[in-house]
């Protein structure tokens, strides 16, 4: 047990609060308020109280911390130049262009296992974290530190009533209640009771420290998993703590000192200033390191030609054989598992599968706390609903996330269930992922392999599945590989591009017009980002420079979209068949027809052209 030393915290708080003034001062920019107001609770915490090694950031069983109001980087990078893993000097280069200490942390940082800063997400970050660690049979603890205006996010409560529920003790809130937000107090100033209460209710064990007090915080912190409950720290701060003439002041919220006041600043820090290099960090336990090895392969899958399945369906059992190869599978959902049909793997791995309810931004961010891990999440739910967490899923592209996504429910051809529950503007959202894939698959085979690449290709992944029953068109040892497309008939007229339910629409215009001695080329564009160019180009120029993309969602953003955005400047006329206008319920056929997307009116179209 190493002993701590509280004079020695102290000086290495004020240190802390020097190197972020210093540093967002010679930046120019940054938020040295809000660094002050939580340095005692990163001091204590840095120096004395987590167990990590301090030059192997990525060690599976450091404990972990998530700096949620990640505006307070160079407070988090102070704390790790003073452990000594980064050189005190690189601090000067705070915000500068090809420098990786930048004005909000991004995994591009060893020690930054999710970029922070769009506020709300860091809880149930943790929460993922937490839960592997448990999955894993590994004892760190995650810590993450919230500021309290953060705390108005909807999200932080979804992450607290699923921590409090599955009673996560290995996961440690801090709020550094500093009172005074962006452009005025926050919601409840310093009436901390109210945040204690709402804490309370989630199930939390909730502690109450002054938060510029390092003995009381230490002595909080010694408390760490003494019960089944989640624990809270809500630390009463000051912004400015330490500066008198910044300390509780409005109006300093993103505001660097010039010169002359950092000089004062300086003067009244550096007395009781103390370094933290050589401080005793205590070392985390060496627990076995959990399998997370990639398989050499997948065993084979059996399907039969002509076979009526959803693609939905096939996901569910698609995840049932990757995951019994592959021990990084986990998977949760939100309350639709038997829709999505990941209860297969509920019902074969409970162990590897979160429950997550319905809370969307959380049931990503969870999925995102397991991928920092090294396990592959696949999160699923109905489509549209990932629309709620495009924030979640937007900063997992920043963060470079090995995350899986997979939404069922698509589009119009979900019939009676109407347009609140019609993912049509999904593969708009997904494609604009920096980094990501988009894959689409028409029947159960495709969808089986296209799960294997997803558990392969590194980073977001978004899987597209449809309610409706379709036919299996493909053999079981047909390939599918990220960025290709496959051509299952060949003409000379015209090309049409389809995806999931539309694909068959294509085929059966095709049908019908060879009938009338009309000849297309239909591809199956499975891919659609990255999309299968080359196929789709060659087609088109035997065809004369002409295609015809009919998709089961709205014109902007999807598959049209995807095509022309490629094509055009090769000189390719693409015509898009797409959803446009609000949806009503009705049958999937109906529906397809009044809205221009079914055999009928790709045959209409191929005419007019």
């Amino acid at each position: 047990m190493i002993e701590t030393d509280i004079e020695l915290l102290k000086g290495i708080a004020n240190q802390l609060r020097i190197h972020s003034i210093t540093a967002t001062t010679a930046a120019g920019s940054g938020h040295p308020t809000s660094c002050c107001s939580a340095a005692d609770l990163v001091s204590a915490l840095f120096f004395g109280h987590m167990k990590y090694d301090a030059k192997n950031p990525h060690f599976y069983n450091n404990d972990r911390f998530i700096l949620s109001k990640g505006h307070a980087a160079p407070l988090l990078y102070a704390a790790w130049a003073e452990n000594g893993f980064i050189p005190v000097s690189e601090l000067a280069k705070l915000r500068q262009f090809g420098n990786d200490l930048e004005g909000h942390p991004t995994p591009r940082l060893a020690f930054a296992d999710v970029a922070t800063g769009s506020l709300g997400q860091g809880l149930g970050v943790g929460l993922g974290m937490a839960l592997a660690a448990v999955q894993d049979k590994l004892d760190y603890n995650t810590y993450v530190l919230l500021g309290d205006g953060e705390i108005a996010e909807g999200a932080v409560w979804e992450a607290a009533n699923l921590a409090g529920f599955y009673k996560t003790s290995n996961l440690i809130a801090i709020i550094d209640a500093n009172r005074l937000g962006q452009s005025q107090a926050t919601m409840f100033g310093h009436d901390i009771s109210v945040y204690a209460k709402r804490f309370e209710a989630f199930g939390w064990r909730v502690e109450i420290v002054d938060g510029h007090d390092i003995e009381e915080i230490v002595e909080v912190l010694a408390g760490v998993g003494l019960d089944e409950k989640p624990l809270v720290i809500i630390a009463k701060t000051y912004k400015g703590a330490g500066v008198s003439f910044l300390q509780d002041k409005d109006n300093w919220h993103g505001k660097p000192l010039n010169k002359e006041e950092e000089g004062r600043a300086l003067a009244e820090l550096q007395p009781s200033a103390k370094s933290g290099l050589g401080a005793a960090i205590p070392t985390p336990s060496s627990l076995p390191a959990p399998n997370l090895a990639s398989p050499a392969s997948y065993p084979a899958i059996s399907y039969k030609l002509g076979d009526l399945i959803a693609t939905r369906e096939a996901y569910g059992a698609a995840l049932v054989r990757v995951g019994g190869a592959d021990p990084r599978v986990v998977a949760m959902d939100g309350d639709t598992k038997n829709s999505t049909y990941s209860e297969k793997f509920y019902k074969t791995f409970p162990n590897r599968f979160t429950e997550c309810f319905i809370a969307e931004q959380n049931l990503v961010a969870v999925a995102i706390g397991y991928a920092t891990r090294g396990h592959v999440p696949f999160a699923s739910t109905f489509a549209t609903f990932f629309t709620r967490a495009a924030d979640q899923i937007r900063v997992a592209g920043i963060s470079q996330t090995n995350l899986k996504l997979v939404g069922s429910h698509v589009g119009i051809s979900i019939g009676e269930d109407g347009p609140s529950q019609m993912a049509l503007e999904d593969l708009a959202l997904m494609r604009a992922i920096v980094g990501s894939t988009v894959l689409y698959p028409a029947d159960a085979v495709a969808t089986e392999k296209l799960l294997e690449q997803m558990a392969t290709v590194k980073g977001v992944c978004f899987l597209r599945t449809s309610r409706p029953k379709t036919p299996v068109i493909y053999g079981n040892d047909e390939k599918f590989t990220v960025g290709g497309a496959k051509v299952l008939r060949e003409g000379n007229k015209v090309t049409i591009v389809g995806a999931g339910v539309t694909l068959f629409e294509a085929l059966k215009a095709a049908d019908t017009l060879k009938a009338e001695g009309i000849n297309v080329t239909v591809i199956d564009a499975y891919s659609v980002k990255p999309l299968g160019k080359d196929v789709i180009l060659a087609a088109a120029k035997k065809t004369g420079n002409t295609v015809i993309t009919v998709e089961d969602h709205y014109s902007e953003g999807g598959l049209g979209d995807a095509v022309a955005g490629e094509l055009s400047s090769e000189g390719i006329k693409v015509h898009k068949l797409a959803v446009v206008g609000i949806p009503r319920s009705g049958h999937a056929a109906e529906l397809m027809a009044a809205f221009g997307i079914d055999a009928a009116a790709i045959v209409k179209k191929v005419k007019s052209l």
